[in-house]
């Protein structure tokens, strides 16, 4: 059997990797949006929670110890002033906890306690005041500057984190009438705050820079993936209308232009039909093929409609047991595609002689062949990762098997460049990850389809 062949460049390269990574890209204006903040939002919800569980154990320090001397307030001043600062700082806590406009709730309570520290000498006027220990404020300074860091930019947060320690401490002076006992106390509260709240500024300010750097690459990474794959589809459109074109298209042409009489010109209209509809089909996933799961039967029966197609009647044997897995529809497609150009090829330049097809669970999985044998398989493909096939019954597998009886042709003396094989039969298998095996000789050309699922 002869291959009958066209010039032009075809690529072979699988593209399982590349259309695994491209199923995992969500896709759309959302998810955009989505993967530029995927590691930054994260950081920021670790942030929120840790304030909200840290701040929480502080203000119920700060409560108690209100409680403890009357909060040192005039009266009529004590529950109003209580209430708003605790009251604010529990629902702060609960919107960092539960994800509910935590940047409003820690924004308020910042602005709150600054509002508080302001009007302290008017609501403990008339007490008396002690340089120790520290009242019940104190211990809120640095809820207050957390709450700036995660509601506020990074110059409000460091304006916050300077500005809440030395309105406290200027405010502790004058409520003592700056005494020196009162200024000693200033010197160790307000450095104290100072240190922690830059402390905790300065680790969240690294956190979300690092976080925005990843979402930078991460994104910058998506959008290689998705210019790879779009370069990867176009090629694979590119090869898929070359097998097309031979397969089909000239060889349509080829029949219409040597048609001499009226079987020969039904033939040559049939071809022509056929040419059109899988240039319409080309842009589909399965070029036509019927997208759901295929059974062995089922795919048997479209190789005899491909072929009847063309004017060729050939009853298709079926090997298979009931109840064998189904074939994916890329892989039907594949088989298909590869067997109608085989039979076309045995009829065209072996006249058919002994033709027959068959489809069959592989019986063999290390089966070789070693007599002038052309074998393609992913493995061999660059970039292909394939893992070990295990002997699994309940794995898919499938083997179309077309033969004739003709004269043959040299396997090897085949051009590269061609193809009539190399595009139609062995670039459609490989491109499954499957293999196709043709041996040709004296004896006739059977060309071997196999696919087989793999436990990855």
């Amino acid at each position: 059997m002869s291959p009958d062949i066209d010039t032009a460049d075809a690529a072979t390269e699988t593209t399982v990797a590349w259309d695994r990574a491209w199923g995992q890209i969500p896709q759309g204006r959302l998810a955009s949006a989505w993967q530029g903040t995927f590691t930054r939002r994260r950081i920021e919800r670790i942030a929120a929670i840790a304030a909200a569980v840290g701040c929480f154990v502080l203000g119920i320090q700060a409560f108690f110890i209100a409680l403890g001397n009357n909060a040192g307030l005039r009266p009529g001043w004590t529950i109003p002033l209580l209430t708003i600062v605790f009251g604010s700082l529990i629902i702060m806590c609960g919107a960092c906890f539960f994800r509910a406009t935590a940047r409003v709730a820690t924004g308020a309570f910042a602005v709150i306690y600054v509002v508080m520290l302001a009007i302290w000498p008017l609501a403990t006027a008339g007490s008396v005041p002690t340089a120790t220990p520290e009242p019940w404020p104190w211990y809120l300074i640095n809820v207050a500057t957390i709450a700036a860091v995660i509601a506020f930019r990074f110059p409000l947060q460091l304006a916050w984190t300077i500005a809440t320690p030395l309105i406290y401490g200027f405010v502790r002076i004058w409520q003592g009438g700056f005494e020196p006992e009162f200024l000693l106390a200033a010197v160790f509260e307000v450095p104290y705050s100072l240190i922690l709240g830059g402390l905790l500024m300065t680790l969240v300010t690294i956190f979300r820079r690092m976080a925005s750097g990843v979402d930078r690459e991460r994104a910058r990474t998506v959008a290689a993936y998705a210019q790879a794959a779009e370069a990867q589809a176009a090629q694979e459109e590119r090869v898929a209308v070359s097998a097309l074109m031979h397969d089909s298209v000239l060889a349509a042409l080829i029949a219409a232009e040597r048609a001499d009489g009226p079987r020969a010109r039904s033939l040559a209209m049939s071809m022509a039909r056929e040419a059109l509809e899988g240039l319409a089909d080309t842009g589909t996933p399965s070029g036509g093929i019927d997208p759901q799961p295929t059974t062995m039967k089922a795919l048997a029966r479209g190789i005899q409609a491909s072929l009847a197609d063309l004017g060729l009647r050939l009853q298709v044997r079926v090997e298979a047991a009931e109840g064998e897995p189904k074939v994916p529809p890329a892989v039907a497609a594949a088989m298909i595609r590869a067997a109608t150009q085989a039979a076309a090829n045995a009829i065209q330049h072996a006249d058919g002689v002994g033709l027959e097809a068959i489809v069959r669970r592989p019986t063999d999985p290390e089966a070789e062949s070693d007599a002038d044998a052309t074998r393609v398989d992913a493995d061999q493909v660059e970039g292909a990762a394939r893992s070990v096939v295990e002997s699994d019954e309940r794995l898919a597998a499938v083997e179309v098997v077309v033969s004739d009886k003709g004269p043959g042709f040299d396997v090897d003396a085949v051009p590269d460049d061609r193809l009539g094989i190399s595009a139609s039969i062995l670039a459609r298998i490989a491109a499954i990850d499957g293999e196709a095996v043709i041996d040709s000789g004296p004896h006739g050309t059977t060309v071997t389809l196999r696919w087989r699922e793999v436990r990855r």
